[in-house]
């Protein structure tokens, strides 16, 4: 997960409602948690959410068929108390809880059904539509504007069961189907006021927690619902998301006190900070890379990906640059249980200047100046800076850089693909190779690199129709050296690590866990 669908106008939400008291039997009620969201969320809008700081507020307003297990990552019973999957493992049947919205409108499988047909719209503009295409028969065809509606294989068997036909077996689909790509909307809403939806007066939602207020590059706050079908169980008050995009800024803020959680670390300080016992850092299913635009010169010479990707000592970047315990690859997919990732080429400066000067740049001769954008972050500026250090003295050539406040660089990347090369991340949203590898196929919402090879596309849907096993993950395999090794699309750089300061003497029910994804409801102040 990594982006916003921009185009919405930031809209100062202010709302009347009554905050109510969180907290066990046994704890103080009126608990308050403070968060550093990294960014200014662009929209509240499921449909078009892309980033983690937008999946961080999702989580708190909106529930789907089922959610993350707090420690494993794991699909876990969310608005359907159960599921059944079919023998062939080509259908999933969900028994609904009785749920309503906010404003008190019961929730039923046909709001499931109209609510993923909503996204799979093409004229809601879903970046996120792809996944659901991904695995839902008929779902890819609506959505690009080639079937109808009535042909994507979802139903509503009766008020409380939905069902869903899908492409193959999928082992990895009740899993995937925690991610907002398959969020349940309000549809009575929606249909009222259409994109208004999301301003306060209108706002109903179905999670665990509603919308206070949203003060633009100040604060979004969201407070207990009542209505949540398991509100007994919810032990936060309220939570205040601060959109602090300077890691050192929200340091300072955690240190003095006024967060209560953070994630990333300013570089600059990760020796103080690896000594301090409310510093939290696990393995996370994660990537960070930089991609090319495919589509511009010089980039569309595979010698001159190659070389670029060649010059860059990634071991370098882990041990001097970062620090904080990445682990330092040449592979897109992260290491998963039954599958080993493909690998990419080494660094080798020798190899990269004989690939620079085959495409007509010996010794950089020639090469356009070319800018690198990224995202306000301190440790994207660090980074990239090594990255233009290294390709000077490396390779001869120069490279600009370029920082772009979120929202600008999302719409930037994704939307505009006006770039040549630019700065990415990539977090697992289900623990299967496939979520790194189907946001590259021709037409993804996620593909900003315009990456377009129909062999590779053809693994990756192979590997979608394939039940578990070695042979599937083989296919995937086979599909990562495509995009890695025979086309060098993406310049992958480390695995990540999660980085995060909170105190976990004080607060309960946060564990670090595979995707990063903490579930609001479970976390309260310890006795």
């Amino acid at each position: 997960m990594k982006r916003v669908l921009s185009g919405l106008l930031l809209i100062v939400l202010a709302a009347t409602l009554v905050v109510s008291c969180g907290g066990k039997a046994g704890t103080a009620k009126g608990v308050e948690f403070v968060m550093g969201n990294g960014a200014e969320p662009q929209t509240l809008d499921p449909s078009k959410i892309q980033g983690v700081p937008e999946h961080h507020i999702y989580m708190a307003l909106f529930e789907g068929l089922v959610g993350y297990d707090p420690k494993t990552s794991l699909a876990t019973p969310g608005l359907a108390s159960s599921w059944t999957i079919s023998p062939a493992g080509d259908q999933i049947t969900f028994k609904l809880r009785k749920a309503t919205w906010s404003d008190g409108t019961k929730i039923t499988a046909q709001t499931v059904v109209d609510s993923w047909l909503r996204s799979l719209d093409p004229a809601t503009a879903s970046e996120y539509a792809y996944m659901m295409g991904m695995v839902v028969k008929g779902a890819a065809d609506y959505n690009g504007g080639n079937g109808a509606k009535e042909a994507v294989a979802i139903r509503a068997l009766d008020e409380t069961t939905f069902q869903a036909d899908l492409l193959g077996p999928m082992p990895y689909a009740v899993d995937m189907m925690a991610h907002y790509a398959f969020a349940v909307l309000p549809m009575h809403v929606i249909n009222a006021k259409g994109d208004a939806w999301i301003k306060a007066e209108n706002f109903v939602c179905n999670g665990p927690y509603k919308l206070l207020e949203w003060k633009p590059q100040e604060s979004l706050s969201v407070v207990k619902n009542d209505k949540y079908w398991d509100a007994k169980n919810v032990f936060l008050s309220k939570i205040t998301f601060l959109p602090i995009d300077d890691n050192l800024t929200a340091y300072n803020k955690f240190k003095a006190g006024e967060m209560d959680w953070s994630y990333g670390i300013p570089l600059d300080l990760i020796d103080e900070v690896k000594l301090r016992p409310d510093y939290q850092v696990s393995p996370q299913v994660a990537t960070y890379y930089y991609i090319f635009n495919m589509t511009r010169k010089p980039f569309t010479d595979i010698r001159v990906r190659r070389a670029l990707t060649m010059a860059l000592d990634k071991q370098e970047l882990v041990d001097k640059v970062t620090k904080g315990g990445q682990l330092a690859t040449t592979s897109m997919v992260p290491v998963m249980a039954g599958y080993t990732p493909a690998k990419g080429p080494d660094f080798n400066v020798e190899e990269a200047r004989k690939l620079l000067a085959e495409a007509g740049f010996p010794d950089g001769k020639g090469f356009p100046k070319t800018p690198i954008i990224y995202n306000t972050s301190s440790g994207h500026k660090k980074i990239a800076e090594w990255v233009q250090e290294s390709w000077k003295k490396n390779l001869g050539i120069d490279v600009t850089l370029v920082n772009q406040e979120w929202t600008t660089f999302l719409d930037t990347r994704s939307n505009a693909h006006d770039f040549d090369i630019a700065r990415a991340g990539w977090v697992g949203d289900y623990l299967d190779p496939n979520t790194f590898l189907d946001m590259f196929i021709i037409g993804s919402g996620n593909n900003d690199g315009l990456y377009a090879n129909p062999e590779y596309d053809a693994l990756v849907k192979k590997a979608a129709t394939m039940k578990a096993g070695p042979e599937r993950m083989a296919v995937l395999q086979q599909a990562e050296s495509f995009l890695i090794t025979k086309d060098q699309a993406v310049i992958p750089f480390y695995h990540y690590v999660s980085q995060d300061m909170i105190d976990t003497t004080k607060w309960d029910g946060w564990y670090p866990n595979p995707l990063g994804s903490h579930e609001w409801k479970y976390i309260t102040l310890k006795k």
